[in-house]
């Protein structure tokens, strides 16, 4: 049976390019709305699609068990088997705000929560039967830091994220820990902070450790499946271990979130890589605004549509998150400048109400059972659906984007924020470094970096493609919001991650269900610049009255 990979260069709804023509364009006229043709949607088909027992690796070439737990094992030889079972009613499937309640009234504390979590990865996560490749790397400070919170006397109630365990997808730069991308080119790459670690920081959030993901952000092989990195090896899904597909890039963020790996992760979307994994493994992924959060420190693709965002069990716990990340960042040539205070986003959640709000529901979606049945959820809330065509718009030179953005940002990257000691620079330098020993390295090829190299675009062409994906991502939602009068959007999973991405618009998916053959699905609601306090109050009303979300059950 053959599964559908959530490959975010491949989600323009049939409508990019030849992924295989690199060559410079004819300039992109405004009224350019291309149609993929039969032979190109069989090729990204093709490549796009991946047989789920025909994994090349499972575990990683390059990273053990032991390598991952050699600090932290001596640490946790005070907490037994006794210890973890005792705490699971006070952790397992359970809210920040609710962590905060049982470490205030004494069931709990921070050094506690910490060792639950990190006895629950090394129990599950690698070189067992039940094994997901989720944790890459676990912060060795991690219990010293847990202490020195329990310990922390306070002036004024701390924010909220205060003693949480977030887990980092590791393309985001933290202190103590290298900053992989999943690639063995990068093992060595120990930096400082990256802006939003300083955020969570400064809040007095405690890095967990890092995540697992599809390496170079799923930017790198083409040919491999979704959730393989060098790195971390193959991460599974805990709802179907090598049956369903975990969704990418920021597989290790979603699988971490949700088979209670941590308090809530982070990962980072270019198109459809938070929506993506999210939706999979049947928890809540926010994709903000760019620009939103910074993106300095965290190893891209594309400065035109990277941003990072939470991925969380709950909508209140994403809330959370994201008012501890936001905030203007100066280096960021896209940072945004939030007027609102902190406690914005998390501010009268549990007060919010549908009624009267209007949501657009693409025709072709209604087949959907799962779908058909979250519209019935909204509307019993008061709100009301409107059916419509959807944009005849393509996203012509979508490929190219990425090629042409990763071209020049990587080695930006490595200049400002890499460690000095890594050996490469530039994506051509990633190839050769790779070529030396290619089993460990690119088990699956490496075409998508070829393809980069290859394309010949210029800056001009560049912007050329930008200003007609970004016209075309906006008139795409605009036009239907325009005339139905609708305040959002409705999708599925991350199938239109992409519009969204070159609209620069956020999203965010909820958890709507199971298919019959146990799959999880999200609903997706997509809105306006800025509008993630929108987004975050339609979301928690869906989820208090669907309630849709059924942990992972080997996992308990």
């Amino acid at each position: 049976m053959r599964y559908i990979l959530f490959l975010f260069v491949f989600l323009v709804v049939f409508s990019c390019k030849d992924p295989k023509s690199r060559e410079a364009r004819e300039p992109i006229s405004k009224s350019e709305t291309v149609e993929t043709t039969a032979e190109e949607r069989s090729e990204l088909d093709a490549i796009s699609t991946k047989d789920f027992t025909d994994f090349k690796v499972l575990d990683s070439k390059n990273l053990s068990k032991a390598d991952i737990w050699a600090e932290i094992n001596p640490q946790m030889e005070d907490f037994t088997e006794a210890d973890y079972n005792s705490l699971k009613p006070y952790v397992l499937e359970r809210d920040i705000p609710t962590l905060q309640k049982n470490i205030a009234i004494g069931d709990l504390n921070y050094e506690k929560l910490v060792k639950f979590y990190l006895y629950r990865i090394r129990k599950f996560d690698r070189e067992n039967k039940l094994s997901l490749n989720s944790v890459i790397a676990i912060n060795p400070k991690i219990i010293e830091q847990a202490k020195q919170a329990d310990q922390t006397n306070f002036i004024k109630a701390p924010h909220p994220i205060f003693g949480m365990p977030i887990l980092l997808k590791d393309n985001i730069n933290a202190s103590g820990m290298a900053t992989t991308a999943g690639a063995v080119a990068l093992k060595d790459n120990v930096t400082d902070d990256a802006f939003i670690v300083k955020q969570l920081k400064a809040k007095g959030a405690l890095i967990l450790g890092k995540a697992n993901l599809s390496e170079w952000a799923y930017f790198f092989c083409g040919e491999c499946p979704s959730g393989y990195s060098a790195i971390g090896g193959q991460t599974l899904n805990p709802y179907g271990r090598r049956i369903i597909d975990t969704g990418g890039s920021s597989s290790g963020s979603g699988v971490s979130a949700s088979a209670n790996f941590a308090a809530a992760t982070i990962g980072s979307e270019t198109a459809g890589s938070i929506l993506s994994p999210a939706s999979q493994n049947s928890v809540v992924g926010l994709k903000p605004t760019v620009g939103l959060v910074s993106r300095s420190g965290i190893v891209p693709i594309s400065s035109t549509l990277d941003t990072a965002g939470p991925i969380t069990r709950t909508v209140t716990d994403n809330a959370i998150v994201l008012d501890a990340i936001y905030g203007e960042d100066k280096s960021d040539s896209k940072s945004i400048y939030a007027l609102w205070e902190s406690g914005f986003y998390t501010k009268d959640l549990k007060n919010a109400s549908l009624k009267g709000k209007r949501f657009g529901a693409p025709k072709r979606l209604l087949e959907d059972t799962l779908y058909v049945k979250a519209l019935d959820v909204l509307k019993q809330q008061g709100a009301e659906i409107v059916e419509i065509d959807e944009e005849q718009l393509g996203l012509p030179n979508f490929i190219n984007l990425l090629n042409l953005d990763m071209k020049k940002d990587l080695p930006a990257y490595v200049d400002a924020h890499a460690n000095k000691n890594i050996p490469i620079r530039t994506v051509a330098d990633v190839i050769e470094f790779n070529l030396k020993d290619s089993i460990k390295t690119m088990p699956y090829g490496q075409s998508l970096f070829k393809g980069i190299v290859a394309d010949k675009g210029d800056a001009n062409y560049l912007m050329r493609i930008k200003d007609t994906l970004s016209r075309n991502g906006k008139q795409y939602f605009d036009v239907p919001m325009r005339e139905h009068n609708l305040d959002g959007f409705l999708s599925i999973n991350n199938y239109h991650a992409a519009f969204a991405a070159v609209a620069e618009y956020p999203a965010i998916t909820v958890p709507m269900g199971y298919t019959d053959k146990g799959v999880p699905k999200g609903l997706t609601f997509i809105a306006k610049r800025l509008q993630e306090k929108q987004l975050l109050e339609w979301a928690y009303v869906y989820e208090q009255a669907s309630k849709a979300r059924v942990s992972p059950k080997d996992y308990d």
